[in-house]
Order: structure tokens, then sequence, then C-alpha cells
């Protein structure tokens, strides 16, 4: 029983694929229903592995990689559609591999971090997905998509850099710490 959590993180990282082409397929609503399912089992595991004490390493590892991967890809295949602006795809892209980067160099250096959510990434987060969900439903319905994206790319933006640069901080700090 404990296990189930990772199980709901490997079928999100399964629906990522199934969302890149139902999008690409111009299948909005399917690609919509498929991203919801996804981010509505993102809650459930981690609510789960919480209330259970089902936690495991493996879901530590598992969890963020089926996120960071379901987002990533939608907002790089909406990017390359032209569905959203070119410029915040490459402002939520480079936070992570800041991330990932600053993670990779941590550990190459013997002093490995341990990263943790930040409130700001955990608003991030959720400012990202319901943007993706307004522009995913908006496109389902066959509506223009100039508001949605004109009204919430710019908070997304500001959040995800905002969130790079508290994680960006947090990990100088930790690098100018003697190791022990």
């Amino acid at each position: 029983m404990h296990n189930i959590p990772n199980l709901i993180s490997v079928v999100r990282l399964l629906l990522v694929p199934l969302t890149v082409w139902l999008i690409i397929s111009g299948a909005y609503g399917y690609a919509f229903t498929t991203f919801v399912v996804a981010g509505v089992s993102d809650g459930i595991d981690g609510y789960l592995a919480r209330r259970f004490d089902w936690r495991s390493r493996l879901g530590s590892y598992l969890d963020p990689l089926a996120d960071k991967a379901l987002l990533v890809s939608v907002f790089v295949t909406l990017g390359f559609l032209k569905l959203i602006p070119a410029w915040l795809v490459i402002v939520v892209v480079s936070r992570d591999a800041l991330i990932v980067g600053a993670v990779l160099l941590s550990r190459l250096m013997d002093h490995p971090v341990h990263v943790r959510p930040l409130m700001v990434s955990k608003v991030n987060t959720v400012a990202q997905i319901v943007f993706l969900v307004v522009v995913l439903g908006t496109a389902a319905l066959g509506k223009p998509l100039d508001m949605a994206v004109n009204w919430g790319s710019i908070p997304v933006a500001l959040l995800t850099a905002l969130s790079g640069a508290a994680y960006l901080a947090s990990w100088l700090r930790h690098m100018a710490e003697q190791p022990e």
C-alpha cells in the first residue's frame, strides 16, 4: 500500500507524452482533461504520502520529476505552437534549469544541497498550473487565447522569476557554508 503514491507519480509521468501529443494534435479538450487529471493526481499522491506516512526516497524524486516534466513539457509545447509567448517559456524553463544545475553543481562539489519547496515556489507552481488550465480550457472551448495569455503571462513570469531568485539565494547561502 505504501507504494501507491509512487505509482500515482509514475502514472502522472506517463500522462506527459499523452498530454503533449493531444496538444500537438489540436485535441485541446482531451489535453485539458489529461492535464487536470495529472494535476489532481499530484494532490492525491501528496495527500496519501503525508496522511498515511507513505513517504519514500523514490517518491521524493518521482513526485517533483513528474510535476516538472508535465509543466515544462506543456509550456514548451504551447510555446512551440505559438499559443503562449516564447519569452514566458524561456522564463519557466530557465528557472527549472537553474535549480537542476545548482543541485548538480553542489553534488559535484561534494557539498550537496537538499532542496525543500519554498512557499513562493508552491505559489508559483499553483500559478503555472492555473495558467495552463485556463489556456488549455480556453483553447478547448475554441475561444481566442489573447485575454487568457495576456492576463496570465505577467504574474506567472514574475512568480517564476521570484521563485528562481529565492532558490538561487538559498543555494548561494548553502554553498558559502563550509561542508561538515
